[in-house]
């Protein structure tokens, strides 16, 4: 597992530092402080390699520079617990001569599967099993794929190496044979797209393999609609899209992983890593209510002897509200991006805050997460305000009041708390009947 990650002068902030929980790990803050950074540094920090740097065709997971201003030492620290059973403790410094991040040579050490779904649709693996280095005699030999890394394109065509051809078929070729063999990774993949629907009435299953033009040979999966039509997997909206993907590649990690290891004649991971960026992407709010759970409980199922440690980034309140039920602050964690106001100006600070049950989603908007001030439209936000402002008036006349009031019951609810508080003190004022 990732215990503990500390940045200086890297990304927003001159310092950052996060102790992970073994089990969840929500970070939340606002467009452009970080969250998908921290992600690309867990990621590098556990493989030693940027995403981008694997696949010259990410737009996204390229290499961490320091802050340019900052005439001292940029360096990244971190620890993870390794296949050894001992706490790997590892500090990296930049080379600006150099353009790299340099550290220890040799073998690294090993922190089993670690996987990363970004919020483009690419995907990255570490499979301790198919990238760790081999021995060859005594000596330790990098010879095998650093990574798995696909664009979101690669995902569902299949991933490919210039130098040692076809790594991944692909969601659409995989799933047509998985389909076809209704072996353990198809009985695998169905469960999984089972677990992770938004709802049991709106269950995800894969309808017949079909073809979807005269010029493309494959056999292309379906998913059976709630509304009885069978849709081809590349036609799914973009939320079933999310999901189809995230399910596949977790069977095919899990799956290729098993096999690796019996190659190998040696035992499958003790733990599994798996990053994900804004793990609410494209959903509809009835799976955000969801997807934190299912993925937990989808995962614990995959490996089910292993220990699983889930890291993602969130924009959303539904999110939040969600985990509420099992989180625990024994197992799990909450980090917190925020602009912290100062004479000289702006900075970035990260925290790790202590969760508090918001239940409503509205209060979770308003809260420490998202920093709101209200759950409304900003222009009724603002409407409200000078509502309140007007009736703090010592010379407000009654005029002014019933033109507000008819205002107000244009843009809010007829059942708005708002409206009967501003009802009542009104009336209690003599400024409205």
């Amino acid at each position: 597992m990732l215990n503990h990650l500390k940045l200086t002068h890297v990304g927003p902030a001159s310092s950052m530092e996060l102790d992970f929980a073994p089990r969840l790990n929500l970070i939340t803050g606002d467009n452009g402080l970080g969250k998908s950074f921290l992600l690309d540094i867990a990621w590098w920090a556990l493989t030693r390699r940027w995403p981008a740097e694997v696949n010259k065709h990410l737009t996204a997971g390229l290499m961490a520079q320091p802050q340019p201003q900052i005439n001292g030492k940029a360096a990244i620290a971190f620890s993870f617990s390794a296949k050894s059973k001992t706490a790997e403790e590892y500090q990296s410094t930049f080379d600006r001569q150099a353009q790299a991040w340099t550290g220890r040579a040799g073998r690294p050490a090993n922190p089993e599967l670690v996987l990363y779904a970004q919020v483009d649709g690419s995907f990255a693996v570490w499979d301790p099993a198919r990238n760790y280095w081999r021995k060859r005699g005594n000596i330790d030999v990098q010879d095998r794929p650093p990574a798995y890394v696909f664009t979101a394109r690669e995902v569902w065509d299949g991933l490919r190496d210039e130098e040692r051809g076809l790594l991944c078929n692909g969601l659409i070729a995989d799933w047509a044979g998985w389909q076809k063999e209704k072996g353990a990774a198809y009985t695998s993949l169905c469960a999984v797209l089972r677990a992770l629907a938004p709802a049991d009435a709106e269950a995800i299953e894969p309808g017949e393999l079909t073809r979807i033009s005269l010029d493309d040979p494959r056999d292309m999966p379906t998913l059976r609609m709630p509304y009885g039509q069978s849709v081809p997997v590349v036609h799914a909206s973009a939320g079933m899209r999310r999901i189809i993907a995230l399910a596949y590649l977790l069977v095919w990690s899990w799956e290729e992983h098993l096999k690796a290891s019996r190659l190998l004649g040696q035992s499958p991971t003790s733990q599994v890593i798996f990053l994900i960026d804004e793990i609410e992407a494209h959903l509809h709010p009835r799976w955000q209510r969801k997807i934190v759970g299912a993925l937990l409980d989808v995962m614990k199922a995959l490996a089910a002897t292993a220990s699983v440690q889930v890291i993602a980034a969130t924009h959303s309140p539904l999110v939040m509200a969600s985990v509420e039920t099992f989180f625990d602050a024994a197992q799990d964690a909450w980090f917190d991006l925020d602009f912290v106001h100062e004479p000289t100006g702006e900075r970035v600070v990260l925290q790790q805050r202590d969760f508090v049950r918001h239940g409503d989603v509205c209060n979770w908007l308003t809260s420490e997460a998202f920093d709101l001030s209200s759950a409304r439209s900003v222009e009724a936000e603002n409407l409200l305000e000078e509502a309140s402002r007007l009736l703090d008036d010592p010379d407000v006349t009654a005029a002014a009041v019933e033109k507000m009031h008819q205002r107000l019951i244009a843009v809010l609810s007829p059942l708005d708390p708002f409206l009967f508080r501003w009802r009542a003190i009104g009336e209690k004022k003599g400024l409205l009947t």
